[in-house]
């Protein structure tokens, strides 16, 4: 851990779903893939209200997009940045877990991200009452194939899925 990593999440969480949201829109962040589509935007679709089914976030750093290398420099060098980031989002989402979906060839980039996803949990950042906050969040690192077709949205969750 390092550079503000896990630096006030726990008074991050406690503005509320919706202040997250609002400052992750007025932030102006971007979706990294084609479309750059606005990122608090997306998040705002989730339903404010369960129907008794959990929610999740997948994230995509399969890095299937031919020429690309950004993935694999936050799974090395920011994991944590990543880890914080998805607790806050999830929580923004009423997500109950974070799914890290990453290439499978990624051999070092997984172990960088699964001892960041431990020491997390060891500090108390993850799991039940992530931070202190008293949200129950979980994140898992799941290795693909690498096929590109793991770069579609539905696809990706499918592999998840074991499909």
């Amino acid at each position: 851990m390092q550079r503000g990593d896990w630096h006030n999440t726990k008074e991050i969480l406690s503005m509320g779903h919706d202040w997250v949201i609002d400052e992750i829109k007025k932030s102006g962040l971007r979706g990294r893939g084609g479309a750059g589509f606005p990122s608090g935007l997306k998040y705002s679709f989730m339903p404010k209200k369960s129907d008794g089914r959990p929610s999740y976030l997948v994230i995509n750093a399969d890095e299937s997009e031919p020429g690309t290398c950004k993935d694999r420099e936050i799974l090395r060098s920011d994991p944590h940045k990543l880890i914080e980031g998805s607790l806050c989002v999830g929580f923004a989402m009423r997500a109950t877990a974070a799914y890290i979906y990453c290439r499978g060839e990624f051999y070092d980039e997984v172990k960088c991200i699964q001892n960041a996803v431990n020491e997390a949990y060891e500090k108390g950042f993850l799991g039940k009452n992530a931070c202190g906050s008293g949200y129950d969040f979980d994140v898992y690192v799941h290795k693909g194939a690498g096929a590109y077709i793991c770069g579609e949205e539905s696809a990706l969750i499918e592999s998840l899925e074991g499909k």
